[in-house]
Parts: structure tokens; sequence; C-alpha cells
């Protein structure tokens, strides 16, 4: 039986380790390759705001899904202190005595193996299967192996890899600033935005993915426009504009639902209503959104907010409720009698536009012989005075 184990911190698990795990698949053909995370790593310290064990191994084993034969275990997890791998080998030997073991590493932690916990005992029980990622690195990994084997005997194999330029820290310092998607398994990628591991934001390219697969085709067009007059909303009045962008993005992602579908979500998110909401789809669909929203994407509050009150408006809105309640009203694709007016007052003044856009809404909502909202009449009453 041939064992392959690959460890690290996995913090987080990116594309080019999946790619390095294939290549043990692929050249060593391996019976069993374990994937093991360190809880402490012995040659680094974990970076401060670390996700903790339990969440590393979800995201590790999300990573390592569809390759061959790997088995993300959690042995190391369980052991305090530092990760040695001389301790996780006497470990694997106890389980599989007869095993024929491989441990992956890089040209760099070959070139330091000395320095490794009770080194000789893993050269004597090991081969070493070495990343070779250029010309340059496997003339010096073939002279270290060489020394290695005259002086210890050690057994040491190359594995030529092209690894995709990437390393974890790299990423994380990436990932607050809505950036490393691609280096990411995107199941581990969607993981980390829904979780807010490394604080990261997600990519505005990959929310619109993501929120667009959830209307229908028909709402794509106002959502794109209502993503656009937010941003430009945002940078006339000084909001934020990638703020805009996302609760602008996400403002419908549940608008599609019929009433007992948002009336499930309600029950699953706790969202209480009153008897008014309890029959209204439109009301219901912009409090199930900003719940989704949190829920997949951990939005923050102030996100959440806008994308609640963007139908009915409230009272005393923040900026950003102000922006996007209008860039959706006003978005490029919105036609009604008014709104060349209404447009131009946004960029004029934003009280004076929310006192006439909720004025016009509640003349539309009596003109079908309905009564608006509580909210939008209070909201319309705080406004007026605003009033151009």
């Amino acid at each position: 039986m041939r064992i392959v184990f690959y460890g690290g911190s996995f913090n987080p698990p990116h594309c080019g380790h999946v790619e390095a795990a294939m290549t043990i698949s692929e050249l060593l053909k391996p019976d069993k390759l374990l994937i093991i995370p360190s809880n402490i790593p012995p040659h680094k310290e974990l970076a401060e705001g670390s996700p903790d064990a339990q969440e590393r191994l979800l995201l590790t084993k999300l990573a390592f899904a569809d390759v061959p034969e790997a088995e993300v275990t959690d042995m190391e997890l369980h052991r305090e202190g530092k990760s040695y791998t001389a301790t996780t080998v006497e470990q694997l030997l106890a389980q599989y005595p007869e095993a024929e073991m491989y441990l992956a590493l890089g040209t760099d932690m070959l070139l330091s193996f000395e320095e490794w916990y009770r080194f000789r005992f893993l050269l004597e029980t090991l081969t070493l299967a070495v990343f070779i990622r250029s010309e340059g690195e496997e003339a010096e990994m073939l002279r270290h192996a060489e020394y290695l084997k005259q002086q210890y005997g050690a057994r040491i194999i190359p594995l030529r890899h092209e690894p995709k330029a990437m390393s974890s820290r790299d990423i994380r310092d990436m990932l607050c600033r809505r950036m490393g998607a691609s280096f990411l398994p995107e199941a581990v990628y969607a993981r980390i935005i829904a979780n807010g591991d490394y604080d990261a934001k997600p990519e505005l390219y990959w929310l619109r993915e993501k929120s667009y697969a959830l209307l229908k085709p028909s709402r794509v067009a106002h959502v794109v426009g209502c993503e656009s007059e937010a941003v430009k909303l945002a940078m006339k009045w000084g909001e934020d504009p990638e703020n805009a962008a996302e609760a602008a993005i996400l403002h419908d992602i549940t608008k599609k639902l019929s009433l007992s579908e948002q009336l499930i979500l309600c029950d699953k998110y706790g969202i209480i209503n009153d008897t008014v909401e309890e029959h209204n789809v439109k009301l219901l669909h912009a409090k199930t959104g900003a719940a989704m929203a949190k829920e997949l994407f951990n939005i923050s509050n102030e996100v959440y907010e806008a994308i609640r009150w963007h139908t009915t408006g409230k009272t005393d809105m923040t900026l950003l409720e102000k922006i996007i309640y209008m860039a959706d009203y006003i978005e490029p694709n919105r036609d009604f009698e008014g709104v060349e007016r209404l447009r131009e007052l946004a960029y004029e003044n934003l009280d004076a536009a929310m006192a006439l856009g909720l004025k016009m809404s509640l003349e539309d909502i009596r003109s079908y012989g309905q009564e608006p909202y509580i909210a939008s009449i209070e909201a319309y009453e705080w406004y007026k005075p605003y009033e151009d």
C-alpha cells in the first residue's frame, strides 16, 4: 500500500495546493493521499486573525474534494503543541505498519530538512517526493538530494510541477481588498465570504455572478442599472462606492420568489411580519433579500439595512439607504412620467429627491386603489420638509 501525505497550514487552501495534490495523484498514483492540516506549524506561526482549526479543516475538505484518492484528516488538529511530522509518521506507522510512505514537500523545505525535528528518523522511514518548479530549482534540489543520500541514505524523488504564482499569505492580504477569488477553489472562496474568514469582502464580479443566477433573466438589466446609478450617487454624495455597488447588486436576490416561498424564508431567518407584509410579496422581498445576502455573503449591517429599506423607505435614512432607494427608483431602465426631474434632483439635493420620490410612490399606489404601507407614509412625512 502506497501512502503519500501532504501537510501544511492550508491557511487558506488555494488552487496551488490543489494542483500540487493533483500532481501527486498523477505521478505517484497513491492508494491513499492524506491531506493533513497542521494545528501549529513547526516552521512558522499561524497568521494573526486566522480561522480556528475546525474552520481550516472544513476549507481544506472543500478544496481537495475532487482530488483522486485524497483524504483530509484532522489527526494533527487533535494534538496539542506544534505539529511535528515525526509524530504524525509514528501514528501512521502504527495504523499502516506495512505501508510504503512518501512525504510531499517543496524544494525550500528539503534544503532545510536537517533542521526538522527527528529528521534522521524521517529520512530512514520515508521517501521524500520533492516538487520542482523550475530548471534552476531542479539543479539545486538534485545537489542537496545527493548530499542527503550520501550523508543519511535518504530516498528522494523529484516531482516536476509548475504551480501558479501564489501564496496563502498573499491571498490573505488580497481577500480583505475584494481580491483573490481566482486563486481559490470556488467552494473555498464561497465559504470564506459567507463566514467572513480573513475579513474577506467579495469581489464584485463574483458577487454579480451569484446575484444574477438568483434573478429572473428579465430583472438582470434592472440590477445592472441600479448598480451603475448607485455608484454614481455614492461618488456624488461621498458614500463608499463599493458598499453602494454591493447593496445594489444584491437588493433583489429574492424578488422572483412567490409569496409562499417568501414566507418560508421569513420562517427560516426569524423575520417577524405584520398582517400587511404577510400578504405582500413586494414588501417581503426586501426583508428576505437582506437576510439571504447576510447568510450567503456576510454583508455589513450598513449594506443589510440599505437592502432592507430599498422598497418602502423609512424615517431618517442613512446616506447609503437613500442612495439605494433612489438608485432603484431612477436607474436608466426606468421610464415613467416625472423620472427625468427625479434624476436631476437626486444629484442636486438627495433629501429633496427622497421627498419627491416618496410622494410619487404614494400617489402611484393610491391610484390603484391601494393604501400605501405605513413605513412609506412615515418616510414621506419625514422628508416632506425638504420638498423642492
